[in-house]
Order: C-alpha cells, then structure tokens, then sequence
C-alpha cells in the first residue's frame, strides 16, 4: 500500500463545508489516478454510509488495484455519535459495511474506538472471529492507549493502529508507536495536517464560516492560532526550496518519521488529493529535516484530546 492514503471522512460531509457528490466522486478517483491505492472510511462516515457507498460508486471498477480500510463500533443515532462496540453490532457492521462497499472482503478493518461499555476482550474475539471467517484479512484498532493496545493484540493480532498525529500533535512518539514498532504494528496517522492548519493555505485573518467543526478546536483561534501561524511561516522557506508546497513538506516530513507507516490525507476536491499525492515524489534531505525539527521544538508540542 502507499505511504499516503486517502482519508474519507471530508466526503461524508457531517463536519466538512462546500462537500458535493460530485466534487466526492471526482476526488476519489482522482486520488486513485494519481496514484494512491490506499483508502480510508469508516461505518459511521456518513450518517446512512455515503463515504463506503461513494468508494463503490467511483472505484468498485478498481477493487483488486485497491487497500480498503473501513471502521465499524461507531455510529449515529438521530445525528448522535454513538460508541457500540458489542460484538453483536461489530459484526453485523462488518456485514452491512461489506454491502456498502460492494465488495466479498475488506482488506483492513478496525475498531474505530474502544466502548467504554463493552469489555475490550468481548470487542476483540468478535474482531478475530471476523479476521478468521475471511470476511476481513487484517485487524487493526483506532483511538487506543497503549494498554488498550496491549490488552487487545493478547487476543487478536493487530496488523494497523490509526492515531493522530501531526508535526504539533506527537504524544504517540513516546508510547504507543513504539510498542507498534516492536510488535510490527503499522502506524496509520490521521490529520498530518491537521485538519488544513498545516497546509498553509489559511492566512492568519481567516474568518471559519458558524458550520465548521474546525472552530471547536482551540489552535484555531486566538493565541494558539497566531503561534500556529508563525509556525507555519518558518516552514515556507523550506518549503520553497524543495520547490513545493507547504502541505507536501508536512506530509514527506510525516512519512519519513521513523515509525509511521502511511498518513492519512482527507480531501474533497480533487486538486486537494492531487497536491498531495505529489509528496510522494521527492524526499527531504537530513539538512532540511534538522531545520523543520528546530522549528517544532522552537513552538512546542500541543497536547489535545483525540477526536473520532
């Protein structure tokens, strides 16, 4: 699989503005013509599934070119996010998500987030049971600490785990992506970019419509977005001098990290998933990474709460 994949959550639309059918559709296919084989949705992409629906729409012609990976133990009822990871509903998730996709097996299916109502152990034979039936050919686990992982993997082998992480957002570094490293776990990260504030492209007088769900965090606002900003004008240069976009810098930074195995670009428009398919093609040197390093320390990590 690439070292980057298309993250599908944009094209559901709960929490993404401007997002259009067929914007959706174009920039699935557009992220596979340039070149990535790697896709990622999730039962709950969409309040009645429309991310899975949209990946059979624009590529079920290319499933066997394809690495699917989809979620199952979230959930909406009435609009409301709901945890339920009973195996009674992991199954039965897998099976619809199965339909959904139009496909007879899912390359990588995870939990999406453990349920503080269900024992881990209860969760975890039901993925195993999945992972044995062939209906998914590895397992993997999002959102988890690192004895949730433990805990876990002792009774079904996990093959992903999928954190965030970005140049700002680093907390697994010091726990769970070594355990993965020494259990030969890969490191799937979502928001790289964080949600855009690391693609460069939001200047500091930027103005969230009431509907973004970006509003909510707070390195989008006041003091942390202006630090952020200043953050981000240390990695132009660089990013001038490889002759290519600040967002391209982060994600060839994010996948040369020692560990991390694929970052997760969302996008909804196909020239987003254009842009950053390109950082595939060019590495950064030892020289430029030094820098980029000095310029994440020189504005400290920022401690957040994971969000699913």
């Amino acid at each position: 699989m690439t070292p980057l994949a298309m993250g599908c959550w944009p094209i559901a639309g709960i929490t993404s503005i401007d997002v259009t059918e067929e914007h959706s559709l174009a920039t699935l296919q557009a992220a596979a013509d340039s070149g990535l084989n790697f896709f990622d949705t999730a039962y709950c992409y969409g309040y009645d599934g429309e991310s899975e629906k949209m990946i059979r729409r624009a590529l079920g012609h290319r499933r066997e070119e394809l690495v699917i990976a989809t979620k199952g133990g979230l959930h909406y009822e009435n609009r409301v996010q709901v945890k339920d990871a009973r195996p009674a509903t992991l199954l039965r998730e897998c099976s619809e998500s199965l339909k959904r996709l139009g496909c007879d097996y899912i390359d990588l299916y995870y939990l999406h987030a453990p349920d503080p109502n269900t024992p881990l152990i209860e969760s975890a034979a039901a993925m195993k049971s999945l992972l044995d039936s062939g209906k998914v050919r590895s397992i993997g686990v999002s959102n988890f600490s690192l004895t949730q992982l433990v805990e876990f993997h002792s009774i079904c082998p996990i093959s992903a785990f999928q954190p965030q992480f970005n140049m700002l957002q680093r907390e697994i570094e010091s726990s769970q992506l070594p355990w993965c490293m020494a259990n030969q776990v890969s490191a799937v990260v979502y928001w790289p970019l964080m949600k855009g504030l690391l693609a460069g492209k939001l200047d500091r007088n930027h103005q969230f419509p009431s509907n973004d769900g970006r509003r909510k965090y707070p390195m989008f606002s006041g003091t942390e977005w202006n630090k952020n900003q200043d953050f981000i004008d240390r990695l132009r240069p660089i990013a001038a001098e490889c002759r290519t976009s600040v967002a391209e810098l982060v994600l060839n930074w994010t996948i040369q990290r020692p560990g991390i195995t694929v970052a997760l670009c969302g996008a909804k428009r196909p020239e987003q998933i254009r842009e950053n398919a390109s950082a595939l093609q060019w590495q950064l040197t030892a020289n430029q990474i030094e820098r980029i390093d000095q310029a994440i320390s020189d504005r400290g990590t920022i401690i957040s709460k994971a969000a699913v």
